[in-house]
């Protein structure tokens, strides 16, 4: 298991410990099973249809391989490397360079390209970032980050439930040593804490979809410049894309550069960059 494989199973267990402690401060045991529960209920519903809303959501079209034989036979050939199924191609009509996966596993994966990303980069660059995408579905990152979402969702929940008993004139707690104080402080804190440890688990899963991306593709140049065209072509052109599936994109397509990394679901560019040309280095 590699450094950012060991990142994410140690800020899931974190996200975890942060659930059981905090949420026992919040609403006790009860309070953080019906939190846990329905937090799972919403979260499970995006993940087994996340590929239909999303590739619904822009607008993108299914192809064959007939509609763009060059951009079929890379995910062919990339899949057929991985032995991954073959999963369904779609092109988004956009200017924005971008892509993504989804899926709620490898038998029902779908990967999607912007227009703007197949008109910028070249065929190398193009594997480089499909390879990419590809290393999400290998990964089963669709359902890490649902079980993220949820976790942290169920204590955001709990965060708000004791807000309102607050307001409402509650708030003593048995459980709790530290009493309302306790709870204001864990109110405060455990909806923060649980967005922080979220987007470092988002940017773990990116580093290591970059690592064997690259390794997939056997050229992880490639990929550095694809990322770098990227960066600046979100710049120059972002996309009209919905925030909550921002993390979804092999770079955030709001805006090129992250203003504070640690609220962000991608890593700097600037450092994935350097990692990936590393890789060569290193050899």
């Amino acid at each position: 298991m590699n450094t950012n494989s060991l990142k994410t199973v140690f800020f899931m267990v974190l996200l975890m410990v942060l659930f059981v402690g905090l949420g026992g401060m919040l609403a006790g045991r009860a309070g953080m099973i019906i939190a846990f529960i329905i937090a799972m209920g919403l979260n499970f519903f995006t993940y087994w249809f996340s590929d239909k809303m999303v590739l619904k959501m822009y607008k993108a079209k299914p192809i064959t391989e007939n509609d763009a034989p060059g951009l079929y036979a890379i995910v062919r050939r990339l899949t057929t490397k991985a032995e991954l199924p073959m999963p369904k191609v779609y092109i988004i009509t956009n200017p924005a360079p971008n892509a993504f996966a989804t899926g709620r596993n490898p038998d029902h994966a779908a990967v999607a390209v912007t227009t703007g990303l197949m008109d910028l980069l070249n065929n190398d660059e193009l594997e480089g970032v499909l390879a990419h995408e590809l290393a999400h579905v290998h990964g089963r990152d669709i359902l890490i980050g649902t079980v993220a979402a949820t976790i942290a969702g169920a204590i955001m929940m709990l965060a708000d439930w004791a807000q309102w008993t607050l307001i409402f004139g509650g708030g003593d707690d048995e459980d709790n040593p530290l009493g309302i104080v306790g709870v204001i402080l864990a109110m405060i804190i455990a909806p923060i804490a649980a967005m922080l440890v979220q987007m470092a688990i988002s940017r773990s899963r990116e580093y290591l979809a970059d690592q064997k991306g690259a390794s997939l593709s056997g050229n992880p140049l490639a990929l550095a410049s694809a990322l770098r065209k990227i960066s600046a072509g979100v710049q120059k052109t972002p996309m009209k894309a919905n925030a909550a599936t921002a993390h979804m994109f092999i770079m955030n397509p709001l805006k090129g550069k992250n203003l504070a990394n640690l609220f962000s679901t991608h890593p700097p560019v600037e450092e994935r960059i350097k990692r990936l040309e590393n890789m060569v280095y290193a050899r």
